[in-house]
């Protein structure tokens, strides 16, 4: 997994931490708007992104209930929740040794296991494309250190691309033709999103 030279526990560690400030910015009228993720709300994506630090955070221990990736009630403090899950994740994998063990990803298909810092570089690459989806349906501004966006991209052009984009459930839509822009908007279009969202959709 390409991550820049940079350990990839600290490149996700920085990740997590934007979506956590975003998260910080999200009121009650909020959790209803649109985000560049179909048919999901505000808070329907902070619902979706804790629910993957818990199911990732389980894996890390060696845990592949699928019951650790279902969502959950985010509490009267949807950002507060959000928080307490991203905490959570990030606890777990400041574990020493866990980049080097084996974590069962059963959303990716029953038995399917993955090497820790592969398993660690999914879970980076969600919250870079996810700050973003958080921001822009907050009107917001998103900012990653340079070097952060540089490994970024490296994952994002490692996911396969093709019909497998096309399936149920797929995290990501087929890429988009990217026309120029920041690296941001190279990284979130090679997964499907439109950098000018909500202007122009896929």
């Amino acid at each position: 997994m390409p991550t820049n030279g940079e350990p990839i526990v600290a490149l996700d560690a920085q990740a997590v931490q934007v979506s956590v400030e975003l998260a910080a910015r999200v009121r009650q009228p909020d959790l209803s708007r649109p985000t560049p993720c179909a048919g999901w709300t505000v808070h329907d994506l902070l619902a979706h992104m804790a629910a993957q630090h818990h199911g990732f955070a389980a894996a890390s221990r060696g845990d592949g209930g699928l019951a650790h990736w279902e969502t959950r009630p985010l509490g009267a403090d949807p950002a507060a929740g959000y928080r307490a899950s991203a905490e959570h994740v990030l606890a777990a994998f400041a574990v020493d040794g866990v980049p080097e063990r084996d974590f069962p990803l059963p959303e990716f298909g029953s038995g399917a296991v993955f090497p820790g810092r592969q398993a660690i570089g999914f879970h980076f690459i969600d919250y870079v494309v996810h700050s973003w989806d958080l921001a822009k349906a907050l009107g917001a501004g998103v900012e990653f250190p340079p070097g952060l966006l540089e490994a970024a991209l490296a994952v994002a052009k490692a996911v396969p691309d093709g019909d497998a984009r096309r399936a149920p459930r797929a995290p990501f839509a087929p890429a988009l033709a990217w026309e120029g822009g920041t690296k941001l908007d190279e990284i979130v279009a090679h997964l499907g999103r439109s950098p000018s969202w909500p202007r122009q959709q896929p």
